[in-house]
């Protein structure tokens, strides 16, 4: 059976509370799980203590036994010292401009350059 240690929605709408739950893979989101080891509420400070509780001895426990953590968890067990920090994905394809755009800052450039030329040709003459 393949455990994940996930996130579970909870809350009102636009009022978002997470459980940190250990649940088998095929079950949904808010569905079923096999065990409740902490709880994220993000509309709390960063510094609030009461932000993210997590029982370490329990995900620990997990963790020895083969479940695999989310992103979001996985962040969060690197916080407290558990795992590695899981590397983030840095899409540099999907933050560059769009093809017309790339060519229209082509053609600023190439024309900066020309207007850079021809007044510089008239200074050296």
């Amino acid at each position: 059976m393949a455990v994940r240690i996930r996130l579970s929605r909870a809350g009102a709408k636009k009022r978002p509370y997470y459980r940190i739950v250990v649940a088998d893979v095929r079950s949904p989101r808010d569905g079923r799980f096999i065990e409740r080891i902490g709880s994220f509420n993000p509309l709390l400070r960063k510094d609030d203590p009461k932000r993210l509780t997590l029982d370490l001895e329990r995900a620990k426990h997990w963790l020895s036994n083969g479940a695999v953590a989310t992103d979001r968890v996985a962040t969060f067990l690197a916080d407290a010292n558990l795992i590695a920090r899981p590397k983030q994905a840095n899409s540099v394809q999907k933050s560059k401009p769009k093809a017309k755009a790339q060519e229209r800052l082509k053609a600023a450039e190439a024309a900066a350059e020309a207007a850079k030329a021809a007044a510089e040709a008239p200074a050296s003459a």
